[in-house]
């Protein structure tokens, strides 16, 4: 452990440990880039609306560096619908820098398996005896905005299965697709061609990459072949 990273007390090792990696490691041959992105400000293209789990990292799933996306993050990876009031929107917010600010030109809502703000929807769904999740009941009210989608896939089946949590999943994406065309910024910006919006949904287990296709109304693998050899190269 390094001087620096003993004066930070309590700070996580592993972090300290990470941040030295990547100190001596990118840092060192992506300098020049950090530098231009700092003088010259963040110019992504893509913005991405991802689930804050840990296992669903989007800079990692997408092989991206540093200015290539522009990133917000949380429960389920919901986009709510717009709503102009007092209170507090964190999602809406990014949105609307992202769109307004840094103009961005295609917006990514990215689901996955194993989803837990999912999963306890459909748990809690139908079932008003059930106790808050958490002491606030932030996380409840927070995933009440998968209802619309909820409604459409219809009740589970009790236990909930994984297969319905899955389709679930993604139709949730379809309603946040919705959700952000209710925004007037990117409904206009859309209908002029200059923002196109995306579903991806991404297996935690498997590594599989789905993208939402709007014609057919349907979720489609992407690079198929490269995935299925993948799974089949030996790890030692």
């Amino acid at each position: 452990m390094s001087e620096a990273g003993n004066s930070g007390k309590d700070f996580p090792a592993h972090l300290v440990d990470g941040y030295e990696a990547f100190v001596t490691g990118r840092f060192g041959s992506e300098q020049q880039r950090y530098r231009k992105l700092a003088e010259e400000g963040q110019k992504p293209r893509v913005m991405m609306v991802g689930c804050c789990d840990s296992r669903v990292a989007p800079e990692t799933i997408f092989d991206a560096g540093p200015g290539e996306m522009f990133v917000v993050r949380n429960v389920a990876n919901l986009v709510p619908p717009y709503a102009p009031d007092d209170h507090y929107h964190g999602t809406s917010a990014a949105l609307e820098f992202g769109v307004m600010a840094l103009r961005v030109e295609h917006i990514v809502v990215m689901g996955h398996a194993q989803c837990g703000g999912v999963s306890a929807f459909a748990e809690l769904d139908g079932d008003p005896s059930h106790p808050p999740l958490s002491p606030g009941d932030f996380i409840g009210s927070w995933i009440k905005l998968i209802a619309p989608a909820a409604e459409r896939v219809g009740a589970p089946d009790r236990p909930v299965t994984a297969d319905y949590v899955e389709r679930l999943a993604l139709e949730s994406i379809k309603q946040s697709i919705v959700n952000l065309r209710s925004f007037p910024c990117v409904k206009a910006l859309e209908e002029r061609g200059k923002l196109k919006l995306h579903g991806a949904y991404f297996g935690v287990m498997d590594g599989r990459l789905l993208v939402y296709n709007p014609v057919e109304d349907k979720f489609v693998r992407v690079a198929g072949d490269l995935h299925a050899a993948a799974l089949q190269t030996p790890r030692f």
